[in-house]
């Protein structure tokens, strides 16, 4: 009974083996035979439209859970997301202002220097400190002094016109005093026509006034007046202001003219300190004679102008003007 059973168990095994030898050798024939003629590429094909639905069976649960997932997103993290964005979107525009200020300063800047080309030979940008702005005083403090050379009476500009003039210097500072200002005056002309006259300061920083023209003087509203370069100070051909009224009452025998700067005083930041160029300078010097000038040999009376004083100087036996 014993050697029966162990007789049986050994063909059995034996029969497996031969089967699975034979598959082996089925399989390696048929691995042959499709890559050398390619006759089961109709059958793989057959059996892949076969198995599709299988495929798209066995992966819809998961793309299923996907989507669930994905749209029932808890109200915490859509929370989440929307603040990370607006902080985001905060930043992008506290840059974006910070660009837009730096070009606003660029052109003003670059505006600046195109104002001065043919005046000044030598110039400073100094930035607005400090304003000392009252009934009785308009003046500015500008991060500019003695170290760079800046001194009192010293022409200031901005962008769009006359600005001030330096009336006090330190080290590392200066005070500028403001042509609003109503202890200022400057020299001016009518750009239209060439009338001159003296601008002074009301203690308004968007007016000034021409007091010294008589009611007969060919003022209009809208004249440009410009600086005439008389005594040196300003750059001849800077704007100064516009008109904007002319008032003439028959009883009185001058005319009330206002004017309105053409230098942004309340809203400037930066100013130029310039230094004329030599022929400005030298051109602002002598005004253009009402009449023949005297000959150069003949001294010039003490009572006469600084003008003249310095038309004459060429003559004088030590080549400097009497003073």
């Amino acid at each position: 009974m014993v050697a029966f059973r162990s007789t049986d168990t050994s063909g059995r095994t034996s029969g497996l083996l031969l089967r699975c030898v034979l598959y082996c050798l089925l399989s390696l024939g048929l691995i042959i035979f499709d890559k050398r003629y390619d006759h089961l590429g109709e059958i793989r094909r057959f059996l892949s439209v076969v198995a599709y639905p299988v495929q798209i069976a066995v992966a819809s649960p998961f793309q299923g859970w996907d989507w669930f997932r994905e749209s029932v997103s808890s109200r915490e993290t859509l929370r989440a997301d929307k603040a990370k964005l607006e902080a985001e979107l905060r930043l992008a525009n506290f840059r974006l202002q910070r660009y837009e200020a730096l070009e606003a300063e660029s052109q003003r800047l670059r505006a600046l220097r195109e104002n001065t080309a043919g005046v000044a030979n030598r110039f400073i940008i100094g930035n607005i400190m400090d304003l000392d702005i009252d009934a009785f005083r308009e003046r500015v403090l500008v991060d500019k002094g003695a170290r760079d050379g800046v001194f009192v009476g010293q022409a200031v500009l901005d962008a769009g016109g006359v600005f001030g003039q330096v009336a006090r210097v330190e080290e590392l500072t200066s005070e500028v005093i403001l042509v609003s200002d109503g202890t200022h005056a400057i020299p001016v002309q009518i750009n239209r026509n060439g009338l001159r006259t003296i601008a002074v300061g009301t203690g308004d920083m968007t007016r000034l006034k021409l007091p010294y023209l008589s009611t007969s003087a060919d003022v209009i509203a809208g004249d440009l007046l410009v600086t005439s370069g008389l005594g040196g100070g300003f750059p001849a051909g800077y704007p100064v202001g516009t008109i904007t009224d002319v008032k003439r009452d028959p009883a009185q025998s001058l005319a009330e003219v206002d004017v309105r700067p053409a230098a942004a005083l309340d809203r400037s930041r930066e100013v130029m300190f310039v230094w004329l160029a030599p022929e400005a300078s030298a051109a602002s010097s002598v005004p253009p004679p009402a009449s023949a000038p005297p000959p150069a040999s003949v001294p010039q009376p003490a009572s006469a102008s600084p003008g003249r004083k310095a038309a004459a100087a060429p003559a004088q036996p030590n080549g400097a003007p009497k003073k």
